[in-house]
């Protein structure tokens, strides 16, 4: 099937078989590899990216069924040269080991902030749950999220 995919704020016109995951469209199709296969059944959050400014399972969501809707995936949060300050904030308290769960880790710390879960620690881990850490860098992500919530814009 033909579909324009807008991610990352540009549109990608793609022809692809009806049952291809978003996963894989962004991934195998259009080269943005930093959404990675974890269990490719939605249960690690290596996937997370946003749809319509919510994070979603990228392994178990279709990408037609994202036509016209706005993506974003991690490669879209720096702008240029200058990181988002999730990312910025993951850097500066270390809050990742192997790196494999970062980019998931990302998203779902960005869409914690601006879903208003970064109140206390006990929140933050609560609403990050759904993404798993092989290298058990929970504390220093959660610090991470801690340190950028209040530099973030509310969305």
């Amino acid at each position: 099937m033909e579909l324009t995919l807008n991610i990352n704020g540009r549109d990608h016109r793609l022809s692809l078989d009806p049952r291809t995951t978003l996963l894989d469209a962004l991934r195998d199709h259009l080269g943005l590899t930093g959404s990675k296969k974890g269990c490719d059944q939605g249960q690690c959050g290596a996937c997370t990216v946003h749809v319509d400014g919510r994070r979603i399972l990228a392994c178990l969501t279709l990408a037609a069924a994202v036509q016209g809707r706005p993506v974003a995936t991690v490669e879209g949060l720096a702008h240029g040269d200058k990181l988002h300050p999730m990312q910025a904030a993951f850097v500066e308290h270390d809050a990742f080991q192997c790196g494999y769960c970062t980019p998931g880790q990302l998203m779902s710390a960005v869409a914690c902030v601006h879903e208003g879960h970064a109140h206390d620690r006990a929140a933050i881990r609560e609403h990050m749950s759904g993404n798993l850490c092989r290298c058990g860098a929970y504390p220093k992500i959660v610090d991470a999220i801690e340190d950028a919530a209040p530099k973030m814009e509310r969305g």
